[in-house]
Formats: C-alpha cells, structure tokens, sequence
C-alpha cells in the first residue's frame, strides 16, 4: 500500500485525503494547529495527523500543500525525515521558482498544481471529488526523475483530474492570463464599483448586482495572501499580462469614447467567438 503524508490540511490538503483515503491510500497529515489535526481525523482526511513532520518519515509521496512562501521552508524541515526515494511535490499555483530552489533540495521533487478549488478555506472546507475533471499540472525538469512523475501523474488521474505536463516556466506564464490576471482585474472591478460617490447609487448598485456581477468579482473576492503571493512569485507574467489587458481595456475607452460602435462590436464578436476556447 502506498502512504501518502500531506503537509497543510485546508482546502486543497484535506480534499486531497478524502479522496486519496477513500481509494485506498494510508495517509498521514501534519498541520501546525492541533484542532486541524483533530477535524482531519474526525473527517476522514488521514488516519493519522499531527504537529510533527517526523509523522511523515515513512510516506512513500508527500503533497506539500501549503501556502507558496511556505513550500520550500517545508521542505528543509522534512529532509532529515525523508527516506532516500521518497517522492514530493507541491500544489502550489506559480512553479518556476518553486521547482528551482526545491529541486535542488530534494532529487525527488516534482512540482505540480491541481488547478481546482472553492471560495471557502480551512479544513472543514474539504470535500471529496474537487479534482474531479479538474486540471492537474506537472512541471518536471531535466533532473526530476521520470518515476517522480509517472506516480504524481498516476494519483493525479487516480482523482479523476486531467493531467498536464509542461515546464515550469510555460506553465507561470499560461496561469497568469486566465488565473493570476482574473484575480487582478476582478478585484480591480469591485474596488472600482466600491469608489461610487453617491451613496444612494452605490447601496442601489450593492442591491441589484446578480449574476453577472456574481460570476466577474468572484476570483477577486478571495483569498487575499492568496493574490498577493501570485503578485509576488509570478511578477514579470503577471506584469506583462496586465499591461496587454490595460491595452486591450484603452482600446475599448477609445472605441466608446469615439462612438466607433463597428469596431466595438468587432472586438465583442471576437471574444464571444473565442471564449469557448478557454472553457473547452
């Protein structure tokens, strides 16, 4: 039986126990809170959780899934438990420097990201079946070894998810148009909607927003650490993808401004035309 060690026990982490446990894994989980380790247990995530990485000294594959500035910290403090061919990855949302400073840590290390998740946090917010035709991201290198990948990319699908393999670098910069530059641009629109003057018209825009709104601001409710992070590790992408958007954003002020509605609707049929690219 393979064993799987989980490190950070919220969303991602404890979705990943349920699922893994529930087909047959033993799994072990480390959290820095003892009521996540309880609520873990209780849950069904790991037959076993607790506060030391020393719990997960004879995982076969450890899933480090904790924030992104935390990945490589984490995976210093677990060397010393690790056995020699003992498989880690990470589901961390930008790769490139994460795949360099751990894999030059541990031989065995193979970054990856299951693109999957909900608007709640913690560990009650676990569920089973999220990575369910989700896609799942794996970023090898040279270096990593092929074993790493083939049984990070067998659990992958084993969940149900639709995986990928590309470089780390291809995949910072991919992520930054349609998941680091949503985030962005949709909590640039509620900070916009929120500048309204007229309280009477701002209470009134607060109490007719439904779907439309629901379904743009929804990224850019989120997690804040979160979005920081993604700005802070996937800068330069990042970067360029919003200037390209402001571009793209002047473009339409111009259009509207000048009341060229041909060229407006031109730019509005092309995405139209486009969008079911993205969502295929």
């Amino acid at each position: 039986m393979t064993t799987i060690g989980i490190v950070g026990l919220g969303l991602i982490g404890g979705s990943l126990g349920l699922d893994l446990r529930s087909r047959g894994f033993q799994v072990y989980g480390v959290s820095r809170q003892e009521r996540t380790c309880r609520i873990a247990v209780e849950k069904g995530i790991a037959d076993e959780a607790g506060l030391s990485l020393e719990l997960l000294a004879l995982a076969d594959i450890i899933f480090i899934c904790t924030p992104i500035a935390a990945i490589a910290p984490t995976l210093k403090q677990l060397i010393p438990y690790l056995s020699p061919e003992t498989i880690v990855t990470d589901v961390g949302s930008v790769k490139t420097p994460i795949v360099q400073e751990c894999s030059q840590l541990w031989d065995y290390f193979i970054g990856s990201h299951p693109m999957a998740g909900t608007a709640e946090q913690g560990v009650e917010a676990a569920q089973k079946d999220l990575f369910v035709n989700a896609a799942y991201v794996l970023t090898p290198i040279e270096t990593t070894p092929t074993i790493a990948t083939q049984k990070v990319e067998e659990i992958a699908q084993l969940l149900g998810s639709k995986t990928y393999t590309c470089s780390p670098e291809q995949h910072d910069r991919a992520v930054a148009w349609i998941s680091h530059l949503p985030v962005m641009v949709s909590a640039a629109l509620i900070d916009a909607c929120t500048s309204e003057t007229d309280a009477r018209v701002l209470e009134l825009a607060q109490q007719l927003a439904s779907s439309g709104f629901r379904d743009t601001s929804r990224v850019g409710g989120g997690n804040p650490e979160l979005g920081v992070m993604m700005a802070q590790y996937n800068q330069e992408n990042l970067l360029r993808s919003l200037s390209q958007y402001r571009e793209r954003l002047d473009r339409l002020i111009e259009y509207i401004d000048r009341e060229d509605w041909d060229k407006l609707n031109n730019v509005l049929e092309s995405a139209s035309r486009s969008r079911s690219d993205f969502l295929s």
